[in-house]
């Protein structure tokens, strides 16, 4: 009996309060209303912050704008607006920051961060190797896909033109080939037969400034009809090839007297030959070999990333060397050391215009001894067939 007025009590005083939060005019639409001082406020739109609630039904508060830098996307009653994403240095902007939307940034090309993922940093795309071939190229959100290469069907498959043309282009090279053949043996011929002809005799130009000698006193003993008048090209030319293989010389010009008997020519008294002096031995140091573009300055540019290899320890040298001043290299210090490289010589070739060349990179960095990463610069510049080295 107790219990009972315990239970009517409890009751009542549950109605009570529930009552006094269900008063008439609070049922607010959640996408439009809100609740404030027992009326519901209309929200304020994207782009603002409620400054001060409505105080009387449907009627919206005071709303102000979100300020510089900041944002809410969706209609709210919140009284503050959210901070605007500020990129990253290894990202770029697809759309800004307004009041009523956040900035949308993705990596930059050459780079990517899988969604699944936490993007802290973009990463490197990946290249597919030589024995491989690109699936899918690398965008802002996937890698690099490669599979290995199917064998090739042919060699004319494997450069793209038609097995004619092909044995035409070879016909033409044999041909050519014979032809410089045959001239080559033709020259070397004349020479011989003309070395045998002329005997002990120095056909080298000496004082005549014509190239063609006087009579020299060995030449009374050699008849006349082996020596043949020859142009000061030629004579020069024969001299060079005995000055320079004097054994066979002096062998050829034995041989060629041995065909007399030794009575009827008598032998010219033994004379000095006059030799050139002797040259001290002038071998150059091997030269870097210069390199062609196959497409300008698109070739330049692609070659950028391989000067990553500098030595961090370096780089500031290296850019000061091909003209870029301390206050711009150290303009680009806030960025990521292969975006720091790239910047720094993109602004080089827009300085340099048509005067930059792969060359002079490669000539700077020898300059600064530092030719183990010139080295690997080039080949993989050759390697990628972005240049070719020039004949």
């Amino acid at each position: 009996m107790t219990t009972r007025p315990l239970f009517l009590v409890l009751a009542l005083s549950i109605w009570c309060l529930t009552g006094a939060f269900l008063q008439p005019g609070l049922g607010c639409r959640e996408d439009l209303e809100y609740a404030s001082s027992n009326v519901c406020c209309l929200k304020c739109p994207a782009g603002t912050r409620m400054a001060s609630p409505c105080t009387r039904e449907g009627e919206k508060g005071k709303c102000e704008e979100c300020d510089d830098g900041t944002y809410n996307e969706h209609a709210n009653d919140h009284k503050y607006c959210f901070k605007c994403t500020q990129c990253r240095s290894d990202q770029e902007i697809v759309s800004p920051c307004t009041h009523a939307q956040d900035a949308e940034c993705r990596c930059k090309p050459g780079r990517f961060c899988a969604p699944e993922q936490a993007c802290e940093v973009c990463r490197k795309c990946s290249r597919c190797n030589e024995d491989e071939e690109i699936v899918r190229s690398c965008t802002s959100t996937t890698n690099t896909e490669c599979k290995k290469k199917q064998p090739a069907a042919g060699f004319a498959s494997v450069i793209g033109l038609p097995i004619g043309i092909l044995v035409v282009m070879v016909l033409i090279g044999v041909i050519i080939f014979a032809v410089w053949r045959h001239r080559r043996a033709t020259d070397s011929g004349r020479s011989a037969q003309y070395r045998r002809e002329a005997g002990k005799h120095d056909p080298c130009p000496t004082d005549d400034p014509s190239g063609l000698e006087t009579q020299r006193l060995s030449c009374l003993t050699v008849p006349w009809q082996l020596v043949r008048a020859k142009s000061s090209a030629g004579t020069v030319d024969d001299c060079k090839a005995l000055h320079e293989s004097p054994s066979s010389s002096a062998s050829n010009s034995q041989h060629s007297l041995t065909g007399f008997p030794s009575s009827a020519f008598p032998a010219p008294p033994p004379r000095a030959i006059p030799t050139a002096p002797l040259q001290p031995d002038r071998r150059e140091d091997v030269v870097f070999p210069k390199l062609v573009a196959v497409n300008g300055d698109e070739s330049l540019r692609k070659c950028f990333e391989y000067f990553e290899e500098i030595d961090f320890n370096q780089h500031n040298r290296f850019f000061r060397h091909i003209g870029i001043v301390d206050n711009v290299i150290k303009s680009k210090d806030h960025l990521l050391y292969e975006d720091k490289i790239h910047d720094l010589l993109t602004i080089w070739v827009e300085k340099e215009g048509r005067e930059a060349t792969l060359n002079e990179l490669l000539s700077a960095l020898l300059d600064l001894n530092q030719r183990r990463t010139a080295e690997a610069v080039k080949e993989k510049a050759l390697a990628h067939r972005h240049y070719y080295v020039e004949c």
